[in-house]
């Protein structure tokens, strides 16, 4: 791996450039909108019929369960297969759940037992493409532009996050449960015509006569094992899944899967329209962060920097969890989407470029077990425990806690020199 990472001329919007990466950026966009449209009706429908934060608790783990299983693995099939195969793969899966969705609420017959399997057949949905997808941006824009390109395209997404409940909302109240999620199906569609016709595999600077030399390829502890080996002998990558796994296993998304909890609470009435709100003042939050960092190229992604809004990221959590104000909720909800882009985006780039070549998908999977897969344990933290304490007192508590463990993990990631990446 190397040591460092050169910095490059700062270009804002750099990425923009590449006409494949606008492409993929919508086909994006709306993927993000779709996956959103969907867990706006379902999560509204379950909250309606079952009322219970523990099925919002198993949203989020069975949501992200598939990614601290399967990520490694799933990162290692990007490594070796074209990653336009695995994107068509989970599309396919991402409408089947869409459309088993129509069918349970078109015919009444919505259980428990439906909601674990979609719920979880669209977290496996997620892991086959996020490696897949991180792969092909860095083989469309290289090493240059690659942190504009993970701005832009975690900004485009959560745009799409900021449409899902505007649409969703749209459609459950023009066309009901059934048929807008039913429509919501097609939206994934563009992803699909994406990979039928873009040359980009994700692997397109290898040299066919001489390609990387790969590890097996193996699914298990010894597959895990291998690649938190290698994670773990570079600083940079080590303090950054440190910094995201940490906040993904306390805090994560969870709350989300609480917000109409959460909106019932702040205002009894128009709940609908207030947990709509929550959920639009974080996107927006990250849509402005995203943009203001990509107008500020010289804000070169560091580990002291990343780790420094994890913190704030930490602190406008830990607000939203106290505060009886919606007011404060929103600005908070606000604040915590801006910085959340932050942190995340300066972990990912980090960790792509300091990966080598040869097993950056398998690293890139190591990096998405963090952020993602550990986000099942703040299912149990944010969601089973608002069951018995209630939702505003575990957020505040997990949050607190993850304030604690910053300390020692601003120590450690100030200990390497600084690394700075252009773009």
């Amino acid at each position: 791996m190397t040591a460092s990472v050169p910095a490059a001329k700062p270009s804002a919007f750099a990425a923009l450039s590449y006409p494949s990466f606008r492409s993929f950026t919508l086909a994006g966009l709306l993927w993000m909108m779709a996956d959103n449209i969907e867990h706006v009706i379902s999560y509204w429908v379950i909250f309606e019929q079952f009322e219970t934060p523990l099925l919002g608790g198993y949203a989020v783990i069975s949501h992200w369960a598939p990614f601290l299983v399967g990520g490694m693995y799933m990162g290692a099939l990007a490594d070796r297969y074209d990653c336009r195969k695995l994107f068509i793969i989970s599309m396919v899966m991402f409408i089947g759940v869409s459309l088993g969705w129509a069918y349970i609420f078109w015919t009444n017959t919505a259980e428990v037992w439906h909601a674990v399997v979609l719920l979880t057949l669209h977290g496996i949905a997620g892991v086959i493409y996020a490696p897949a997808s991180q792969l092909v941006i860095h083989d469309i824009v290289g090493d240059t532009h690659l942190p504009s390109a993970i701005r832009l395209t975690a900004t485009s997404r959560q745009l799409g996050l900021l449409l899902g409940p505007a649409v969703g909302g749209v459609a459950l109240i023009v066309f009901g449960p059934a048929f807008g999620i039913a429509i919501n199906a097609l939206v994934y569609l563009p992803t699909v015509w994406w990979s039928l016709t873009q040359p980009h595999t994700g692997h397109s600077g290898e040299d066919p006569a001489n390609p990387p030399v790969r590890r097996p390829l193996g699914w298990g502890i010894g597959l895990a094992i291998d690649s938190l080996r290698e994670a773990s002998s570079n600083r940079v990558i080590l303090g950054m899944i440190m910094l995201t796994g940490v906040t993904s296993l306390l805090v994560g998304n969870a709350y989300q899967a609480q917000m109409p909890e959460y909106a019932k609470g702040f205002l009894g009435e128009d709940k609908g329209l207030v947990y709509t709100a929550l959920l639009v003042a974080a996107a927006l939050g990250a849509i402005v962060g995203g943009l203001v960092l990509e107008t500020l190229p010289s804000f070169a992604p560091t580990p002291v920097k990343a780790t420094a809004l994890a913190v704030l990221w930490c602190l406008s959590i830990l607000v939203f969890a106290l505060t009886s104000s919606y007011p404060v909720a929103l600005l908070a909800q606000f604040a915590t989407g801006m910085l959340s882009l932050g942190f995340v985006s300066m972990s990912q780039a980090l960790v792509q470029l300091e990966a080598p070549h040869e097993s950056r998908g398998r690293i890139i999977g190591v990096f998405n077990m963090a952020l993602n897969g550990l986000r099942i344990g703040s299912g149990v933290t944010v969601g089973f425990m608002g069951a018995v304490v209630g939702i505003h007192t575990s957020l505040a508590v997990s949050a607190a806690v993850l304030l604690l463990l910053m300390i020692p993990i601003a120590l450690y990631v100030r200990r390497p020199a600084a690394v700075g990446v252009g773009g």
